[in-house]
């Protein structure tokens, strides 16, 4: 299969051509189509344009985003299509662009995830003679791209833009996106009712997406967890005590209950892990 080899920089913006390189399947599921497509391939543009000697004759390129600046995050079944789009300008006008997502080290010898557009070109939009915010999706799953737990984390986002008069701008390192893992929490309070005064066990779970078995299991032990409070008829949570998962992504403290109100856990996440927040639970003080 091809990827773009980079064999030049001027002032950031990436000259690239095609290179040949093996890859191998993670497992049995459908990963990820890794024939990234060459600046010519993309663009139509023959070679001459695509080596560019000066850094004036490169579109620039700006406002690159992925799914609106949120984290992609997947579960065991998730199908998620996202927009991604960027701001180019260049003195001819703006006649196309390109983003894709890939994971891996490098981009000539190490890559082991992709996600590319479903478009065959980018809906570009003027906003003057020389500038245009062009936008493109993408369609992700968990089944057909994210093969193995290890793609989790940052992946890098390829820009790219192509000039009206044929010039190419093309980094495939211009910035990074989190691609994360589901994770779902659990809590349960007791006893309920309860007294005044009396002891609250507060119990839960946390637990993560296995993209590699398409089940949900307990993060590693030592995973910070935040027991949070909040009083009847009010909107807000407030922390109350901090404690680490045990085995399995098990969670066990107690607390003194003065309140009416509801009891959750919150966890922050990790890179590879999504943040979540468990469903309070309401707890009658007597």
């Amino acid at each position: 299969m091809r990827i773009r080899a980079t064999v030049a920089a001027v002032s950031g913006a990436l000259v690239l051509s095609a290179l040949a390189v093996p890859f191998a399947q993670a497992d049995s599921r459908d990963a990820a189509d890794l024939d990234r497509p060459s600046a010519a391939e993309r663009f139509g543009a023959s070679s001459a344009k695509s080596a560019f000697s000066t850094a004036a004759a490169a579109p620039t390129v700006s406002k690159v985003t992925v799914n609106a600046g949120k984290n992609l995050v997947f579960g065991t079944t998730t199908v998620k299509t996202f927009t991604v789009s960027l701001t180019a300008t260049h003195e001819s006008g703006i006649a196309d662009a390109y983003i894709d997502l890939w994971h891996g080290t490098d981009v000539e010898t190490d890559i082991d995830g992709y996600f590319e557009p479903n478009e065959e070109a980018a809906t570009c939009t003027a906003s003057s003679a020389t500038t245009s915010t062009c936008k493109l999706t993408i369609t992700a799953s968990t089944y057909d791209h994210l093969v193995k737990n290890s793609l989790a984390g940052k992946w890098n986002v390829t820009a790219a833009v192509l000039a009206n008069d044929g010039e190419i701008y093309w980094n495939d390192y211009y910035t990074t996106h989190k691609v994360q893992r589901l994770s779902k929490l659990t809590v349960n309070a007791t006893p309920e009712p309860v007294k005044k005064g009396g002891t609250l066990t507060v119990t839960g779970k946390l637990t993560r997406a296995n993209w590699e078995t398409l089940k949900y299991s307990g993060l590693p032990s030592g995973q910070s967890v935040t027991l949070q409070f909040r009083k009847k008829d009010t909107t807000a949570y407030n922390n109350v005590k901090g404690i680490k998962t045990a085995t399995g992504g098990a969670l066990k403290t107690t607390t003194t209950a003065n309140y009416d109100g509801y009891w959750r856990f919150k966890y922050a996440g990790i890179t590879s892990t999504a943040a979540v927040n468990a469903t309070g639970d309401y707890v009658d003080v007597q």
